[in-house]
């Protein structure tokens, strides 16, 4: 076989990304490898930075962290930037537990009541927490500890 002629119009010399026919075109094949891994990147970014809230929240109370991730899908399948942005807010606040405050309270009314305490998932009895321990309760003073006939009769 002949080699391949160049058509007379063309100068002597041609540029690498050239190709004859029926070879291999390197730049089309590095261009198509770039787009892919531009692609993928500019992919991996964007979900990295959607899954923001939802890593910041990770290490907040379990509700909280729920909310922000319902927040993150929400956003994500209806394109409503909205959620996102709530949730973020969302997972920069500090929510106060406040649950421990009203379980203990709930336990001193129980108490007060003469109820007895519930049972925790092992079967033990929740005792309710006192800020100052039973030996050191002041006698005579304003505050006097009243007893369970007092507490009848009351």
């Amino acid at each position: 076989m002949a080699a391949p002629s160049i058509h007379p119009a063309a100068s002597q010399h041609l540029p690498a990304f050239i190709t004859a026919p029926n070879e291999t075109d390197y730049l089309m094949v590095a261009s198509a490898v770039l787009l892919v891994v531009a692609v993928m990147a500019i992919g991996l970014l964007f979900l990295r930075l959607h899954t923001l809230p939802e890593r910041m929240a990770h290490r907040s109370h379990k509700l909280q962290f729920e909310i922000v991730a319902i927040l993150g899908l929400l956003a994500l399948f209806t394109h409503v930037h909205l959620f996102w942005v709530a949730g973020l807010l969302l997972a920069l606040i500090d929510i106060p537990d406040i649950s421990g405050t009203f379980t203990r309270m709930a336990r001193a009314l129980e108490k007060i009541a003469g109820i007895a305490p519930r049972e925790d998932a092992d079967g033990v009895p929740v005792e309710a927490a006192t800020a100052i321990p039973p030996d050191e309760v002041p006698l005579g003073g304003p505050h006097q500890a009243r007893t369970s006939e007092e507490l009848k009769h009351a």
